[in-house]
């Protein structure tokens, strides 16, 4: 694999982890995504609830949460409160629901900074892989395996490909703050 072809799979996986992360973000709106980090006991080990559920957004402020076996649903409901997440599990025969309460002023500024510091998070890494990148084609011009426009080459093509990657960090924390932000 070649110095580009690395430099590209690790700033795409950056980019993949970025929006893992944004989706755990609350928004106005109900997203089976807020419940992906919540952690259950169950069978003897620790699994997370989609391993053991269906969850849904039947309505824009509501989730629905329908284990697989109806003997878990008190565990999750459980683990949901634990994880303070910020809303109370109501169970209602075999399944969990969730209202998601309307967010204040400053909890959209919350969210909207932590939109912000995660695509920073992001874009540090995608940097970090850009001088990882460098620092290979340097060491491949010091072991005279390449010249030094092929080097001069590289080192264009992987800040072309890191503006390519931040200006995708930019555009998705836009679109999530706009979704954080909405009424």
């Amino acid at each position: 694999m070649g110095i580009l072809d690395h430099a590209k799979a690790k700033m795409t996986a950056a980019i993949d982890h970025f929006k893992e992360e944004l989706k755990s973000i609350r928004t106005n709106r109900a997203n089976t995504g807020m419940v992906d980090g919540v952690v259950v006991e169950a069978y003897g080990s620790q699994m997370r609830i989609k391993e053991l559920a269906s969850i849904t957004s039947p309505e824009a402020r509501q989730l629905m949460i329908t284990p697989f076996d109806i003997n878990l649903k008190g565990p999750i409901a459980k683990a949901i409160e634990k994880a303070n997440l910020g809303f109370m599990p109501i169970v209602d025969g075999n399944v969990i629901r969730i209202k998601i309460p309307p967010m204040d002023e400053k909890q959209r500024k919350e969210m909207a900074k932590l939109c912000q510091k995660r695509r920073e998070d992001a874009k540090v890494s995608i940097r970090n892989v850009r001088r990882d990148a460098n620092e290979d084609a340097r060491a491949q011009k010091g072991k005279s395996v390449i010249t030094e426009d092929e080097m001069k080459h590289i080192e264009k093509q992987v800040q072309d490909l890191t503006d390519k990657f931040c200006k995708e960090a930019d555009d998705l924390c836009e679109k999530k703050e706009r979704e954080v932000t909405a009424i």
